[in-house]
């Protein structure tokens, strides 16, 4: 009977270290998510900055006015201000996730099952 016990012991404890090791994995999961959409959302935003307001201090030429470098001057700072931020709260995701337990829910699809099967 002591064999028994230590099995059923055993198997519990390997389903919580499975569950344990299954939350871990989900965290760290939408952790990598989120991160991402943090930063396509700072990339797209400098696109759409360099898109609508690029003509301030491009030209075909290639020859820039001073007022022109000026203007990617003051750009380039926005940008960096504008990454910098980003990068900060996406570091602030796994902090904000620690106080969170998460469980992955997956995909899943229910197949119906037809009997076409006639006697």
């Amino acid at each position: 009977m002591d064999e028994f016990s230590k099995l059923i012991k055993s198997q519990s404890e390997y389903k919580q270290t499975r569950d344990e090791n299954y939350r871990n994995s989900s965290k760290e999961r939408l952790s990598k998510i989120l991160k991402k959409k943090v930063e396509t959302t700072m990339i797209g935003a400098l696109s759409s900055v360099e898109e609508h307001l690029g003509f301030l201090w491009l030209n075909e030429e290639g020859n820039h006015t001073e007022q022109q470098k000026q203007m990617f001057d003051l750009y380039q700072k926005i940008r960096s201000d504008i990454l910098d931020k980003g990068n900060a709260q996406a570091r602030n995701i796994d902090a904000e996730l620690n106080q969170y337990g998460v469980k992955w829910l997956r995909y899943s699809v229910d197949l119906p099952v037809v009997n076409n099967y006639k006697n």
